[in-house]
């Protein structure tokens, strides 16, 4: 049985939901933040929209809520449909290890100007850019970018 003191190791970590957005533009590229484990400030690393569900929210409200909260963009939930695609990653965050079982949406727009006047105390301390990303900056770049399998995704998304 596990300890309280043992919560949140590697090999116990803290079970969190979470809703991620792809967010495409009309030039078909993807909107990332970059961002940084306060743990360890130098090194960054780029991913997607979202985080995580507030207690008895859906995965679809919680992409609402991320997405108004971090972009300014407000959607319906009919507009966001469906997950298109879930996975579950485990990493350290601040000195504790988290397993994220996430779901994915894909919303479209033509344009968007970012407004991170909704970020919490945590975005703030540990987020530092934003970035629209084209699948071909995504596979040529050297930076860490979450999840990995966004080029296929994101080509995925473009198709349909």
């Amino acid at each position: 049985m596990a300890t309280a003191a043992s919560v949140g190791t590697i090999e116990n970590p803290i079970p969190r939901r979470a809703a991620r957005v792809v967010l495409v533009d009309g030039g078909g590229r993807v909107l990332m933040f970059r961002g940084f484990d306060p743990g360890r400030p130098a090194a960054r690393y780029w991913f997607t929209v979202g985080g995580g569900l507030d207690d008895g929210e859906t995965a679809a409200e919680g992409a609402v809520r991320e997405l108004r909260e971090e972009t300014g963009l407000s959607v319906t939930m009919e507009s966001l449909g469906g997950p298109i695609w879930r996975q579950t990653s485990d990493f350290p965050f601040d000195g504790r290890w988290y397993r994220q079982e996430q779901d994915f949406f894909a919303i479209r727009v033509d344009a968007w100007e970012v407004n991170i006047d909704g970020f919490d105390a945590q975005e703030r301390r540990s987020i530092d850019g934003h970035h629209w990303w084209s699948v071909e900056e995504l596979i040529s770049t050297g930076e860490r970018f979450y999840p990995v399998e966004l080029p296929n995704l994101l080509r995925e998304i473009l198709a349909v």
